[in-house]
């Protein structure tokens, strides 16, 4: 068997063969045969007009070809794999990336450059709103990203960029998309996106997609331990979602504006042990969670070109977003002839609207510094109240949240390469509702004292400030070295601060605190990269030292197992969870892990590699990938941070064969045995993969695509998932469809 320390040393052993000092002897001089690798702006960054390579902070970016190979349902499984990022999911339906450790609402979800208004954030079982068919390009920034994108950006941004906002089209109306069958799931996708020019300043852009899947199948059983569920199948695992975009764009010589309005929908459920097999088990019921979120979203986006003296570009966003999401349960009753509907109950309903403005003005370059000076405003209410409870029960009270930011990057050439600094100061205030008259009481907290419900916790005001040094040093034509360090801040989120009640869909009760302190992060960022040549590779290394980290912590209830409340916080014994007949409802039944918002000093450390060589070259090139991270997490005071990605190793191989393109890719996820207080360890597993696409030459604008997806069939669990120990990953998948693009 191989050690817990395999991993990291294998890792450790390959950057020192990439990074050996021989490797700089000389540049690399570009011949006739080397292959011509495609420019890649990175539309996320403040600055503008900049590719991956002249950034000091890691990215990696998902564009083309191989964005079309990686197209999943959701964001999470899309990007899983890309160094230093995961996969957390809570069943096929939601799949949010993980970045270096950090996930939820330390992680900032964009589209097209202003963020998704959704509550992603204020639950692991809540899917990330968008559709990842409408994204052209998907740009990942590997830790603190706060100074462009504010505190909700502490661990890392995520930009999904569309075609909605492009202003560049041709004369001529164009029409493309993609339509795909697997048979794992009965999954039916299709995307269709129609480009109508008006003229050759104006465009008008329209798009839809759909999914319907059934359930998933897996391998073995649902339940970690083998036992629940049914064997080789995922109950209550199947989705339905629709989306679509209607925008228009005019461009001109001063530059362009773009308005357009979209939509989207989803129902999904929350994998249960919901053992469906026709038999008699006198009476008893199962209930299960599906959820329906839907959003209606109106945005702007506007570039300006040299608008006044000392400005070379501004860009105006803006963006208004309606969210609702529902959790209902479904009760069956077990009968000889299996589960039939008794009843069906929205347990939860969230709704956020949102307001996101954006201004960043490019100024021309002073004394040979180039940057941007921005400001942001954004306007929040979230609430998220429990119908069953009467109208003062809530899992996260209605709270209004307002925040303004003024930020500044700047870069400037120096004879060694590059320095960039910046800075960002936000104001934030969370204005809570009163909540008199909730069924909830409180709670017992770990030390025995009865925490109640505060009824008017009062207002929050946080002055989150974040500073970042960095500089590129171009050691010869081929190679940078990076190094960077931020100081960055983070505002607690509505839920740590106000939650007090049952998330019934993730099966918890979550307690906040309103006494919650901010964030604050020390980043340290080392890296090296080689650009051009057969040979490219990316190398970083990074320590992250957290003050005041806040997670949710579970309480052992002295078996090894975390202690469980009923709907209302009550434990065993306590108020109405004692001498309940059974049939109460949930006023008895114990179903839901009593976690708690928490406060400690934390720190990360890892390392990412991502390398590819040119093997055959020509005009039908081979080319080999490699792939590894490592990432830690703990407590500075002892003990693992719960739920940290563990080690990654992967390789790829990639070749053409005329009109045929293949890949094929391998992956070991290791097996993590660094655990959280009451969280289990987690084995690891194989993961295999191909694609085949083939391009005919005669019907230009079409692909014919076949993916196979774990191949060897394993029942993988994702540790950084909330949910890995009652849902695996899908098991073996087949997915063959057409794509094509006409016009233009």
């Amino acid at each position: 068997m191989l050690s817990p320390k395999f991993p990291v040393a294998t890792l450790a052993a390959a950057i020192a063969a990439l990074v050996h000092p021989q490797a700089y002897a000389q540049g690399t001089a570009p011949s006739a045969s080397d292959p011509v690798l495609p420019v890649i702006v990175v539309t996320a960054d403040p600055i503008g007009g900049r590719t991956p390579d002249d950034l000091i902070q890691p990215i990696s970016v998902v564009a083309g070809a191989e964005l079309d190979r990686r197209r999943e349902a959701t964001l999470g499984a899309l990007l899983d794999g890309l160094p230093g990022v995961a996969n957390s999911d809570f069943g096929p339906g939601v799949g949010r990336p993980t970045i270096r450790g950090l996930q939820g609402s330390r992680v900032k979800t964009l589209e097209d450059g202003l963020g998704i208004a959704d509550v992603s954030g204020e639950g692991a079982d809540h899917a990330i709103a968008i559709d990842p068919a409408r994204a052209d390009q998907i740009e990942v920034f590997r830790g603190p990203s706060t100074l462009a994108y504010g505190s909700g950006a502490a661990g890392g941004v995520v930009n999904v960029r569309s075609w909605r906002f492009n202003p560049e089209f041709g004369r001529q109306p164009s029409i493309q998309g993609e339509l795909s069958y697997g048979e794992n799931g009965n999954d039916r996708q299709g995307y269709f996106a129609l480009e109508l020019p008006g003229s050759e300043d104006l465009v008008i852009r329209a798009d839809a997609s759909l999914r319907r899947t059934s359930d998933f199948d897996i391998s073995g059983f649902q339940q970690l331990d083998q036992t629940g569920g049914r064997r080789g199948k995922l109950v209550n695992s199947s989705i339905d979602t629709d989306s679509f975009s209607f925008t228009s764009l005019l461009r001109k010589d001063w530059g362009f504006v773009g308005v357009g309005v979209s939509r989207w929908e989803t129902d999904y459920g929350i994998p249960e042990n919901f053992d469906a097999r026709p038999r008699d088990l006198g009476g008893q019921s199962d209930d299960f969670e599906r959820i329906f979120a839907e959003y209606d979203r109106f945005d702007l986006r506007g570039e300006f070109l040299k608008p006044f003296a000392g400005i070379d570009t501004a860009r105006v966003k803006l963006s208004y977003t309606e969210f609702e999401m529902e959790e209902v349960e479904f009760e069956f009753n077990r009968t000889p002839a299996g589960g039939e509907l008794d009843e069906a109950v929205v347990e939860a309903v969230f709704e956020n609207d949102e307001l996101d403005f954006r201004l960043e003005l490019v100024h021309e370059p002073i004394a040979d510094w180039r940057g941007v000076v921005g400001f942001q405003f954004t306007e929040r209410d979230f609430d998220a109240d429990d119908p069953r409870g009467g109208d003062r029960t809530f899992y996260v009270r209605p709270t209004t949240t307002r925040t303004a930011a003024l930020f500044v990057v700047e870069e400037r050439p120096m004879d060694f390469g590059r320095i960039e600094l910046g800075a960002r100061i936000e104001r934030e205030r969370a204005s809570p509702d009163d909540v008199i008259g909730s069924r909830v009481a409180g709670v017992t907290l770990p030390t025995g004292d009865f925490l109640a419900l505060p009824e008017a916790p009062g207002n929050r005001t946080f002055t989150p400030f974040s500073l970042s040094a960095g500089a590129i040093v171009e050691l010869d034509a081929d190679h940078h070295l990076r190094a960077a360090i931020t100081r960055a801040e983070r505002a607690p989120s509505p839920e740590q601060l106000y939650a007090f009640g049952r998330h019934s869909a993730a099966g918890t009760f979550e307690v906040g605190d309103v006494t919650l302190g901010k964030e604050s992060y020390i980043n340290l960022e080392l890296g090296v990269d080689r650009h051009a040549g057969p040979i490219r590779f990316d190398v970083s290394v990074f320590y992250n030292r957290v003050n005041d980290f806040i997670f949710l912590a579970s309480e052992d209830d002295g078996t090894g197992s975390p202690v469980a409340v009923n709907d209302i916080g009550n434990r065993a014994g306590e108020g109405a969870a004692a001498g309940c007949e059974p049939g109460a409802g949930g006023l008895c039944r114990l179903r839901n892990q009593l976690v708690f918002n928490e406060q400690a000093n934390a720190e990360f450390w890892g390392a990412e590699i991502g390398a590819v060589a040119d093997i055959v070259t020509g005009p039908n090139p081979v080319s080999l990938r490699f792939s590894a991270d490592s990432v830690r997490g703990k407590l500075r005071s002892g003990g693992n941070l719960p739920r940290i990605t563990p080690p990654r190793i992967g390789v790829g191989i990639d070749a053409n064969f005329g009109e045929i393109d293949v890949s094929a890719d391998y992956r070991r996820v290791f097996k993590q045995n660094r655990t959280g207080a009451a969280e289990d360890r987690t084995s690891g597993y194989n993961l295999l993969s191909f694609d085949v696409t083939w391009s005919p030459a005669a019907f230009a604008g079409t692909e014919v695509f076949l993916r196979a997806r774990n191949l060897l069939n394993e029942d993988g669990r994702q540790h950084q998932s909330f949910f890995k120990d009652e849902s695996p990953i899908i098991g073996r998948a087949f997915i063959g469809g057409v794509r094509f693009n006409f016009g233009g």
